[in-house]
């Protein structure tokens, strides 16, 4: 029996408004509390046991942004964009497991048995994961927080791109990240000065298939 759902046209425009903007004008800037409001926002995404494992350093510091763009291989939206947002996913997310059940407890979403038993099965499970297997889950959620975030921005009147063409250990070094920390993406986020190039898509029927896998070999 198929039912009715209310569809939101609001959501829907943002989706198809939302193109990778390399432009920036740079004489307009974004307030820490406008960058703050966006991460709020980002941070409602789902993830992995509700760990929220990711980690964000926010560059606004035009000399860091000077720093950061070689490391970049000097694509202009890292100097030209009001932020560059890089996105971390914490590997021992599950170390922090006490203080999410706690607050859940605090708010009245959870009764303590429950938190009790969520925090003794995620340390025991996560805790228990190789690295690679962390890393992995680490990534898988610092991704779908990040598209919140383009998509929270996008709304919000800004413009974004996602970028994963930089020296991921350079970058490491400059910010002195610890390995317990996967790098995912920087995001640059600001006002465009010239509008995101439209790009196309493949068909449906390319990528989707029911009930089995019907892709390339």
């Amino acid at each position: 029996m198929e039912t009715q759902v209310n569809a939101n046209p609001a959501f829907s425009q943002v989706l198809r408004e939302r193109h990778s903007v390399r432009k920036y004008d740079s004489s307009r800037k974004m307030s820490n509390e406008e960058i703050n409001d966006l991460l709020n926002d980002a941070i409602l995404a789902p993830s992995s046991s509700n760990l929220q494992p990711w980690r964000f350093i926010v560059i606004t510091d035009q000399a860091l942004k000077e720093q950061l763009l070689p490391i970049a291989h000097n694509q202009q939206q890292v100097v030209e964009s009001s932020a560059i947002i890089a996105v971390l996913g914490d590997l021992e997310a599950y170390r922090n497991v006490n203080k999410i059940w706690d607050s859940a407890v605090e708010a009245g979403l959870a009764t303590p048995e429950v938190r009790d038993m969520m925090v003794e099965n995620s340390w025991n499970s996560y805790s228990a994961f190789s690295r690679e297997k962390q890393k992995e889950i680490a990534l898988v959620d610092g991704g779908l927080v990040s598209m919140q975030l383009m998509l929270a921005a996008k709304a919000k009147g800004y413009d974004t791109v996602a970028m994963g063409g930089y020296d991921a250990e350079k970058f490491r070094e400059m910010f002195q990240i610890p390995q317990r920390y996967a790098t995912v993406m920087l995001i640059a986020v600001g006002h465009a000065a010239v509008p995101g190039r439209q790009t196309s898509r493949l068909p449906l029927e390319d990528v989707v298939s029911y009930n089995g896998f019907k892709g390339q070999a």
